[in-house]
């Protein structure tokens, strides 16, 4: 109970100190898309831009959102969490992007772009360093996040990319049916073009940004050979970045102390030696 109430006081203090940011807000784009930042203490942080997952309907706001951000802020990195655009409940009860467009591909996709652009544009005003900005994403937020490495131009890709339990293939007998239909929508989910673009594995190339993926082989949700075909296209094309496998986990424990197991929260003890590691 003290260690919820420890939770929720953090969570109130940081939305507190840090509102949320309209990352559109000034630009064309009419759409409202929100940015909450957790500021590390000092100067020079690296950042990372946090993607909840949720199979591209929903978010998990807690556990792979407002927790990953204090326990990243923490530990001297300054996080902002990105309330991506997603199909929503009613779409995903009422199929009705059969009918209207909705939120869909690339909506996703150019909210981290804008996120990963605003936070480098306003990088004094966070004391953060503006070319160790990346991204960390869990599930379907882990297949937003890796995206990026081949569908943004070089300028516009996160320093590093931190796929978490991520849905990987959009073509392989493993997809996540749900998360494919979450991104392209009812009428587009077996569009083989779109399809073959989302599919990650089939776009890893040489200079992909340095990659930590995690996931666990008990993963009920997301098949655990997700990750395999990430990891193996990221090696054979030598791309520099650490796989952790755990046997034990499952899914959905993003940094929460009591979710998944033993095991698979050492993940973020490894996290934050690799990022050391980097920068």
């Amino acid at each position: 109970m003290k260690r919820l109430i420890n939770v929720i006081l953090g969570l109130t203090m940081s939305i507190c100190c840090y509102p949320h940011i309209n990352i559109w807000e000034g630009t064309e784009c009419p759409k409202k898309v929100t940015l909450t930042p957790y500021i590390a203490e000092g100067e020079n942080n690296p950042a990372v831009i946090v993607c909840p997952g949720g199979s591209y309907f929903w978010h998990d706001h807690v556990s792979e959102g407002s927790v990953v951000a204090q326990w990243l802020q923490r530990n001297g990195i300054s996080a902002f969490v990105l309330d991506y655009r997603t199909a929503n409940v009613a779409a995903f009860i009422f199929h009705h992007r059969y009918l209207f467009r909705g939120n869909r591909y690339p909506d996703p996709q150019d909210d981290l772009r804008q996120a990963v652009k605003l936070v480098r544009e306003r990088a004094r005003e966070f004391a953060v360093n503006p070319h160790r900005v990346g991204a960390m994403g869990f599930s379907a937020g882990g297949h937003l996040v890796m995206s990026s490495s081949y569908l943004f131009d070089v300028d516009d890709r996160p320093d590093f990319i931190v796929p978490i339990y991520p849905v990987v293939t959009m073509t392989h007998e493993c997809v996540h049916k749900r998360s494919r239909r979450g991104l392209l929508g009812d009428d587009k989910q077996n569009d083989a073009e779109l399809k073959h673009l989302l599919s990650l594995e089939r776009h890893v190339s040489s200079d992909c940004p340095p990659v930590f993926l995690v996931n666990c082989v008990d993963d009920p949700v997301v098949d655990y050979r997700n990750s395999v075909l990430l990891d193996s296209a990221l090696t054979e094309a030598g791309v520099k970045h650490v796989y952790l496998q755990y046997k034990t986990g499952g899914h959905g424990f993003g940094a929460s102390p009591d979710k998944g197991t033993v095991e698979c929260r050492q993940w973020m003890d490894e996290f934050i030696k690799w990022i050391k590691s980097l920068i």
